[in-house]
């Protein structure tokens, strides 16, 4: 076993998936530390290994095996370690995880996460196995302990589980049906937050803009946008991901009137073939959604709009991709984070008649992929020569070191590079930049500094870095803008949350 000096074990948190998952592993993370664990630094294999999974490709649960058997011989030599899996795979495959794999200890779903640390003691003290998995939430997460990985940044979540229906999802029949968090409790989270130094907030859900359906108010969410705009000390909010079937006016009209909303925008086309959104269930028409696009621009002409996009869905026809290219060719979109399909084992799609041939989905994607890049690059050198306020980021710049720079996002959440200057600003600090350069994902700004504002965040950055332990790994193999590496594993591609 391996022991630090204050005789702690030590934990890992492995997450896999969308930023639901991320959300849930920073409580993990928390539930764990509360219980006396710490993060195991880099190099060295945890005490606790905790695999918070994802389920939405075909191949999930070959990767978790995979992973699972890298780390036998390792529970072999010291019989001590212990193994968890939870999330989304887990509550899907039920007991089977510990069939296939009898070296797991304990087995966990996306309803009892707080369970975990008893459920560890239980499988310790029993000697065997421990499998728990709620058919209903038992605790919201954002109510449980928390270690953030960002000093400087935070998910609030606004509401867990999903009342769509999507062919190709099956996050409903594993999240359950939404649950929302009352306002008061959210805007208490995001005050303390602020006190903690955190700057930006991003509100989660899985359809963020259905908001309010268990009390009643289908205009809470607009609302809650507005009273975070009264947070002192907020400044930036974001949120992820809407449907565009509940898109409605007011959040347009709260996003443009609330000074620290965010002109960003994240909502999921799926397709652009009204036949193919009809197969997916996806209650809205490509009109519809030009249509919200065209008004959000209208209301804020520098919105910056993302999306995500499924290539190749069951009968999907040439005229279909067609349609959805031409989709793509008016919404302009900053960026798209596009999908080949798979199966998702357990979704009605799985089953539809007329699956595409994987030699013409790959065709098609890579069609898509070299559109969309054109788009973003032409977007994107559109901001050269403009003056922005970046928030410095932690690990967002894969080549920093080599070209000097810094990175960090802008207001629109481009990925900006920039050159550092003589006084390093510190991860959470706000630096104004002139853009230089513009690539299709990223843009530069390698001019002076303009100014250099340190801020709460920063300081709460710096702080962190006297403690002790190292953050605990997230893998979060979220879906990739632009053109992929082949996928390797253990990666897993992140779901849409809507």
């Amino acid at each position: 076993m391996t022991v630090t000096q204050e005789g702690a074990r030590t934990y890992e948190v492995r997450t896999y998936g969308c930023q639901m998952n991320v959300h849930d592993s920073e409580r993990l993370s928390g539930l764990l530390e509360e219980a006396g664990y710490v993060p195991a630094s880099g190099g060295e294999t945890a005490d606790v290994v905790v695999f918070n999974t994802c389920a939405v490709r075909e191949n999930a649960d070959n990767r978790l095996y995979g992973n699972l058997g890298h780390l036998r011989p390792a529970k072999t030599r010291n019989p001590r370690m212990q193994i968890a899996v939870g999330g989304c795979l887990a509550q899907k495959d039920q007991g089977e995880i510990v069939r296939k794999a009898p070296w797991v200890d304990v087995v966990f779903g996306t309803h009892n996460i707080g369970s975990l640390p008893v459920l560890l003691e239980r499988a310790r003290v029993e000697g065997e196995a421990q499998v728990e998995l709620k058919e209903s939430l038992e605790t919201f997460p954002s109510t449980l302990p928390t270690r953030r990985e960002s000093a400087y940044a935070a998910w609030v979540a606004i509401s867990v589980g999903c009342n769509n229906t999507c062919t190709f999802c099956i996050v409903p029949s594993l999240r359950g049906k939404e649950k929302d968090r009352r306002p008061g409790d959210i805007l208490a989270e995001v005050r303390t937050l602020v006190e903690q130094g955190v700057l930006e907030v991003t509100l989660l859900g899985q359809n963020v803009n259905t908001y309010g359906v268990e009390f009643g108010d289908r205009l809470a969410f607009g609302k809650l946008l507005r009273a975070c705009g009264d947070v002192e000390g907020l400044e930036r909010v974001r949120f992820t991901s809407p449907h565009p079937a509940a898109f409605t006016d007011d959040v347009i009209a709260a996003m443009a009137e609330t000074p620290n909303v965010m002109h960003q925008l994240h909502m999921p086309l799926q397709s652009g073939s009204d036949r193919v959104l009809r197969a997916m269930r996806r209650s809205y028409r490509a009109e519809r959604y030009l249509g919200i696009i065209e008004r959000v621009r209208a209301a804020m002409p520098d919105a910056a709009i993302s999306t995500d996009i499924i290539v190749g869905f069951p009968g999907e026809t040439e005229e279909d991709f067609q349609g959805t290219l031409d989709v793509v060719r008016q919404s302009r979109f900053a960026n798209a984070f596009t999908f080949q399909y798979s199966i998702r084992p357990g979704t009605p799609a799985a089953t539809m008649p007329d699956q595409v041939p994987k030699e013409v989905v790959q065709e098609r994607y890579e069609r898509l992929v070299a559109l969309q890049e054109e788009i973003s690059w032409e977007e994107n050198k559109k901001q050269v020569g403009r003056t922005l306020d970046v928030l410095v980021a932690e690990g967002e710049g894969r080549k920093d070191d080599a070209t000097r720079r810094l990175s960090g996002r802008a207001p629109d959440n481009r990925l900006v590079h920039f050159a550092a200057g003589d006084e390093t600003p510190r991860p959470g600090d706000l630096v104004t930049v002139e853009v230089t350069y513009a690539a299709p994902h990223h843009l530069v700004a390698d001019g002076q500094v303009r100014a250099l504002r340190r801020t709460r965040a920063g300081d709460a950055w710096e702080a962190r870095q006297g403690g002790s332990g190292g953050a605990p790994g997230v893998m979060l193999g979220m879906p990739t803008i632009g053109r992929p590496a082949p996928d390797p594993a253990p990666a897993a591609s992140g779901c849409s949350l809507t």
